[in-house]
C-alpha cells in the first residue's frame, strides 16, 4: 500500500520506519509535515491510505475529496478519534482504525509528573538555583497524601493513575458515564456524582475522550463547584476545558494550580517551533503569565514505548486491510450512523 503520512515529526519517523520494515505487507511511506487538511489532501494523490495524528483534520470536505481521489482507509497514530468525521467516513466507504492503547502509564505517568511538578514548584526552583538564588521563600508545596483526588474518566489511564494516587495515599474519587465496579474495589476508589467529585477533590485529573457530550465539560459553572485552589489537570483532550472560564478561575484564585498537556486550540500551535516569531494565541499566552500554570505540548504520551506500540499498531491495522481482512480496531465498523 501507499501510505501518506502526515503530520510527522522527526521524534516518530524512525520507529514508524523499523514497524513499516516489519510489516507483513509491502507499504510504501510518503511523509509530510503539513496537517492534513482541505488543502493538504491533495499532496496525497495516488495514495491508498492516509496514516494521521491528532491535529489533522478529516472532517468532511478532507473526506468527500479523499474518497474522490480513490483512497480508501484512514489510520490514526493515536487513540483518539475526534478529528474525523466517522459518520462521513462510514458513508463513504472510508474505513478508519487507531491505536486504543499504546502505552497508557506514559499518560498516567505524566499527569502524575504535572502534579508533582506544580505542587513542589520545581521548575521555579530550578530557574532560582540556575541563577544561584538558594531561597525557600514561596516555594511550600503540600503533601499528596491524604488530599482527595477526583478522576474524571477511569479507561486504562485514569485508572492507571488511580493506583498512583492510591500510592500516594489519596482517596480517589472517580466520575464515569460507565463505572468500573472492580477496579473501584481494588483501589478503594469511589465513584461519585460529578458535582460532588468537583465538591470535594483538591485535585482533579481528565482522562474522557472528547465526544459531543464532553465538550466543555470542565465550564465556568463546574469550576464554582470546585474547592478554592483546585489544581486542574488535564492530559486527555484540549476541548474538555473552556479555557476562558480557567483564566478566570485562575485570576479569582479559584483554580490554584493547573497543568495542562493539551489545549482547545492546539492544532498549527503544538508540535510547531514559534520561538523566533510573536505568538498569535493570546489565550495560551494569558494561560503562560501565570507562575502557577504548567503547559507541555502534547507530550504526555511520548515514551519509546509508546511510540513503538503506536508504530506497530499502525501498521498492523494496514497489514489488516491490505490483507483485505478487518481490524479489530476499526471505528467504523463500530460506528453506529
Amino acid at each position: 500500500m501507499n501510505i501518506a503520512v502526515f503530520d510527522t515529526h522527526e521524534f516518530e519517523r524512525k520507529p514508524l520506519m523499523e514497524a513499516c520494515e516489519h510489516a507483513n505487507g509491502k507499504h510504501q511511506l510518503s511523509f509530510f509535515e503539513a496537517n492534513l487538511n482541505e488543502k493538504t489532501i491533495e499532496l496525497a494523490q495516488g495514495s491508498d491510505a492516509l496514516a494521521i495524528f491528532v491535529n489533522d483534520t478529516a472532517s468532511l470536505p478532507v473526506l468527500e475529496r479523499w474518497a474522490a481521489i480513490g483512497g480508501r482507509y484512514i489510520a490514526l497514530r493515536a487513540a483518539g478519534y475526534n478529528n474525523v468525521d466517522l459518520q462521513a467516513a462510514k458513508r463513504l466507504g472510508i474505513r478508519v482504525a487507531n491505536v486504543p492503547s499504546y502505552s497508557p502509564h506514559a499518560v498516567a505517568e505524566h499527569t502524575i509528573a504535572l502534579m508533582l511538578a506544580l505542587n513542589r514548584k520545581l521548575i521555579r526552583a530550578n530557574t532560582r538555583v540556575r541563577d544561584f538564588n538558594f531561597s525557600l521563600n514561596g516555594l511550600v508545596g503540600f503533601d499528596m497524601s491524604g488530599k482527595t483526588a477526583g478522576i474524571i474518566g477511569t479507561g486504562k489511564i485514569g485508572q492507571i493513575t488511580a493506583k498512583i494516587l492510591d500510592g500516594f495515599g489519596c482517596k480517589v474519587l472517580c466520575y464515569d458515564a460507565y463505572p468500573n465496579a472492580a477496579f473501584a474495589e481494588r483501589y478503594g476508589a469511589q465513584y461519585v456524582d460529578m458535582e460532588t467529585l468537583c465538591r470535594q477533590s483538591d485535585i482533579i485529573t481528565l482522562h474522557a475522550p472528547l465526544v459531543p457530550e464532553t465538550k466543555y465539560l470542565i465550564n465556568e459553572e463546574r469550576i464554582m463547584q470546585m474547592k478554592r485552589g483546585v489544581m486542574l489537570i488535564n492530559t486527555s483532550r484540549g476541548g474538555l476545558v473552556n479555557t476562558k472560564a480557567v483564566i478566570n478561575g485562575l485570576k479569582s484564585g479559584q483554580i490554584g494550580y493547573l497543568g495542562l498537556d493539551v489545549y482547545e486550540l492546539e492544532q498549527g500551535l503544538f508540535f510547531h517551533d514559534f520561538s523566533d516569531t510573536v505568538l498569535q494565541d493570546d489565550m495560551i499566552t494569558r494561560l503562560l503569565s501565570f507562575p502557577n500554570v504548567l503547559i507541555t505540548s502534547h507530550q504526555a504520551f511520548l515514551t519509546e514505548t509508546a511510540l513503538k506500540n503506536i508504530a506497530d499498531t499502525t501498521f498492523y491495522n494496514l497489514d489488516c486491510w491490505a490483507a483485505g481482512k478487518e481490524t479489530e480496531n476499526e471505528l467504523t465498523s463500530k460506528f453506529n450512523s
